[in-house]
């Protein structure tokens, strides 16, 4: 076929298309305050959902973080009093000679009008202690379930004091009268306030006769949680003869009973197993079955009562077990972790009686029946000169090595017994028991 490359070949022109484009029409005012309206109506219908979703979900989320918060809870960690840090009376003395400070308290007194006011304010200030302390006193409820003469069983309720002395993110952990855990079916715990909950045993020890208790505070309100604050435990080797002594717990046999005292008499270097302690003596009524704790005047716990160091003399007495002696023993405790047990009473050999042939160590008065030392072999009159690789010459040396090991730990033990001639130094493997 011919080809067509002339002008009028349609097939080589452009071929033309039309290009439509829609334009909106301009809102108008009406259509404005719709669209606006409508906008508004959907972010209120948004902030009401996320406000609803906040409120049902935040109770699962304080739940959710509070236990992860628990479950990071650090141990409880008490610092430990040193008693060659407190200054002796006799470095406490003026060096210059002043008047005597009884003759210018006298000539003061004798001076100034004392008033019903006075007086007033002088107990007001005791009285903000015991205020501010007593929402630490908890009630510890010890059941038990016994039968009465017709078989039928009968829930006998025992009413103890017990002290608040840590408290975590997890846990209050109450000091309290061993008596109150002993035999105990279950354990119940009152606050303050009223507030009745289930308490658990974390750790007892017959020797100083307390217990710590542990009530979990979940469940606990918040406002609960606020005011109930731990009472600081004090140095009870700053105390002297004659300081004010404040009485909590239970002294009147009445839980949240308080009363006021001083401190008469200290007796240092008593034997108790496993160490020495002290004894303070105050003619503050307590009630030691009950429970009842020595504060000082600045609110801190410096003795429970014991009615272990009564005798005929002192049978009116309170006798307190001073809190000092037994801090590393009460941070176990708060562990949960039973108090490594040898089982002696002792005492250091003197330097007279070292002169005297008697080699340096801790003398054994008593090995306490069926205890770790005496079932290894170690007597009364025994001298304790190493355990271990620690070498042992004081009481202080003693205790130091007692507190690093850990029930079941087997340790050699080297004593000097005196024979016919001479001392004769002998090895006993002990295994270390739990009070």
């Amino acid at each position: 076929m011919p080809e067509h490359n002339g002008p009028d070949d349609k097939r080589d022109k452009p071929r033309q298309f039309i290009n439509e484009k829609i334009v909106r029409q301009p809102m108008s005012k009406r259509d404005m305050l719709k669209r606006i309206l409508g906008l508004s109506m959907t972010g209120v219908i948004f902030g009401m959902v996320a406000a609803v979703t906040f409120v049902v979900s935040l109770p699962a989320a304080e739940k959710f973080f509070a236990r992860e918060s628990r479950e990071e809870s650090t141990p409880v960690t008490i610092p430990k009093d040193d008693p060659e840090a407190v200054p002796t009376e006799t470095e406490t003395e003026p060096t210059v000679e002043t008047e005597p400070i009884e003759d210018i308290l006298k000539s003061a007194m004798e001076k100034y009008p004392f008033s019903v006011e006075d007086l007033n304010t002088l107990y007001a200030n005791l009285k903000g202690v015991v205020q501010k302390a007593d929402k630490g006193v908890v009630a510890v409820h010890s059941v038990r379930t016994q039968k009465d003469w017709f078989d039928n069983p009968v829930e006998n309720v025992g009413q103890f004091a017990g002290v608040v002395i840590a408290s975590t993110n997890q846990e209050f952990l109450v000091l309290t009268p061993e008596g109150a855990v002993e035999d105990a079916e279950a354990i119940r715990v009152v606050f303050f306030d009223g507030t009745e909950v289930p308490g658990t045993i974390k750790q007892t020890d017959k020797p100083s006769g307390m217990a710590i208790v542990s009530v979990s505070t979940d469940g606990l309100g918040k406002t609960l949680l606020e005011e109930v604050k731990a009472i600081e435990l004090g140095n009870s080797y700053s105390v002297k003869q004659g300081d004010m002594v404040i009485a909590i717990g239970g002294p009147a046999g009445m839980i949240h009973s308080s009363g006021y005292g001083f401190i008469t008499y200290i007796t240092r270097n008593v034997q108790v197993t496993d160490g020495i302690t002290r004894i303070l003596y105050s003619d503050a009524k307590s009630n030691a079955a009950t429970g009842t704790f020595l504060m000082n005047t600045a609110g801190q716990i410096i003795g429970w009562v014991t009615d272990q160091y009564k005798n005929d003399s002192s049978k009116d007495m309170t006798a307190a077990m001073a809190i000092s002696d037994y801090k590393s023993i009460l941070e176990r405790m708060s562990g949960g972790v039973a108090f490594p047990y040898f089982g002696i009473r002792g005492q250091e050999v003197s330097a007279a009686m070292n002169s005297k042939g008697m080699p340096l160590g801790v003398y054994v008065v008593d090995a306490n029946g069926d205890g770790p030392a005496y079932n290894a072999g170690i007597q009364s009159g025994d001298i304790i000169t190493a355990m271990g690789e620690e070498s042992i010459v004081t009481m202080k040396d003693f205790q130091v090595a007692l507190e690093k090991l850990n029930a079941g730990d087997l340790i050699s033990v080297t004593v000097s017994r005196n024979g016919r001639e001479e001392y004769k130094e002998i090895q006993y493997p002990v295994t270390i028991g739990a009070r």
